[in-house]
């Protein structure tokens, strides 16, 4: 199994940052490449399902939504990835400003580096639309 790991400072307070992390139902609208998402509760528990630009629908199931540590963890449960847990952590810097953690384990390990590289995408798109909010810096 693969572990990629991205970050980003961003130059909002860690609760704004979580706000849009936290909320599962938003992801498409700043994670490049995911067109849409719901939301649906099922016996294992709340599924969200993504669909990407191509049009293929992905099913992840929400392992960890936690406004307290700011933790929000998830799994892909199809396709062709074997194993997946995507952690994102929000760190309040106690300066207005966070760093978020984006960490994928995979495997196969290529998914690792194929979802890892997305991530990375997201958290410039999200510290984008947050900081260009609030005028913060970039």
């Amino acid at each position: 199994m693969a572990t990629i790991r991205r970050e980003v400072r961003l130059h909002v307070p860690a609760d704004e940052a979580w706000a849009v992390l936290g909320d599962p139902a938003t992801i498409h609208q700043w994670f490049p490449g995911i067109e849409a998402s719901s939301l649906e509760e099922t016996d294992e528990g709340l599924v969200r399902t993504i669909t990407l630009g191509s049009g293929v629908p992905l099913a992840e199931l929400i392992v960890t939504n936690d406004p307290i540590l700011r933790r929000f963890q998830y799994r892909i449960t199809g396709g062709v990835v074997r194993h997946h847990l995507g952690t994102i952590d929000v760190i309040d810097l106690h300066d207005d400003s966070c760093l978020v953690v984006y960490s994928t384990d995979a495997e196969p390990d290529v998914m690792a580096l194929v979802i890892g590289g997305a991530t990375g995408n997201a958290l410039h798109e999200l510290q984008r639309q947050l900081e260009s909010d609030t005028g913060g810096a970039s």
